[in-house]
């Protein structure tokens, strides 16, 4: 391992194709960063992890591709697995939403939440596209992967990648990460496997992510955001400041058409004139004579 140079931006570059889902990454972090997990869950897989979380910083993914068939194996096909982590974005959705600015860029260019500078107010949870970052109920803040900012400060590299053997988790500058995974996704070109591709590597996702990955399908397939879906809230892009920025200009404009109308003078409507009653019927008050005793009617 180089030494670690502060000012120097360093990452992750998983390689998913030799991932053999041994969850010895999950296992380190946890306890390099003393996290106590959760029960695992077994459900229709192998997954007893389930997702990121405050908990879980990292999360070995099974995601079973091979058709169901009772004979076979499996038409060439095997798992995909993928040992899942914060991407330390370039373009961080959390740093910029977070309201007490607890989410920095460290001086290894990584993405760090100060737990005593965050509030707990959630916002960097429904911010992140990748649903990492997780609320600590125990400890009140929000969680996630540091790059094991602690072991880079003493020098060491972070536990998950120390402890991978077969070196699918990969640690290093990133640079040196972008040149290494560009040379095996030709070397796996050159063996007739088309569908290996970089995710991440370069900024057409979030501007660039410093945890980069090796895919052996599409994105969707691992349940990741594509190139043309990556793309931060319309409030953060020249788009969604001109929508803003028009919709304001209107409001403020309605807002004066209604006050002046509520200044002006209201105009009086004519009185309506009640309807004529019709004329009372008069009852004759003259007493008629009684006719007269043996006076025929």
């Amino acid at each position: 391992m180089a030494e670690i140079t502060p000012g120097q931006a360093y990452g992750f570059f998983t390689d998913t194709s030799v991932c053999i889902g041994c969850k010895a990454c999950e296992v380190a972090c946890k306890q390099w960063n003393e996290l106590d997990g959760h029960d695992p869950i077994f459900g229709d897989g192998y997954d007893n992890t389930g997702s990121l979380d405050s908990q879980n910083w990292r999360h070995v993914k099974f995601i079973d591709n091979v058709p169901n068939e009772t004979m076979g194996t499996g038409a060439g096909k095997a798992w995909l697995m993928m040992s899942d982590v914060c991407k330390h974005c370039q373009h961080a959705s959390c740093m910029e939403v977070c309201p007490t600015g607890a989410i920095i860029r460290t001086e290894f260019d990584s993405v760090f939440i100060q737990p005593d500078v965050c509030n707990g107010c959630r916002d960097c949870i429904s911010a992140c596209p990748y649903g990492v970052i997780g609320h600590s109920e125990e400890k009140g803040v929000v969680q996630k992967c540091t790059l094991c900012y602690d072991r880079l400060q003493g020098g060491m590299e972070p536990a998950c990648a120390k402890a991978c053997p077969t070196e699918s988790i990969q640690f290093g500058p990133l640079d040196e990460l972008r040149q290494a995974a560009q040379q095996r996704v030709d070397a796996l070109h050159s063996q007739g496997v088309s569908q290996a591709q970089l995710y991440g590597a370069d900024d057409s996702v979030y501007g660039g992510l410093n945890a980069f990955f090796l895919l052996m399908d599409k994105p969707e397939a691992y349940h990741l955001p594509n190139a043309e879906n990556a793309v931060l809230p319309s409030r953060n892009n020249l788009g969604g400041y001109l929508g803003a920025a028009l919709t304001a200009v209107l409001a403020v404009f309605g807002g004066l058409i209604a006050f002046r109308r509520r200044r002006e003078p209201a105009v009086e409507t004519p009185a309506e004139v009640p309807a004529a009653a019709p004329p009372a019927t008069v009852e004759s008050t003259v007493d008629e004579p009684e006719p007269e005793a043996g006076e025929k009617e």
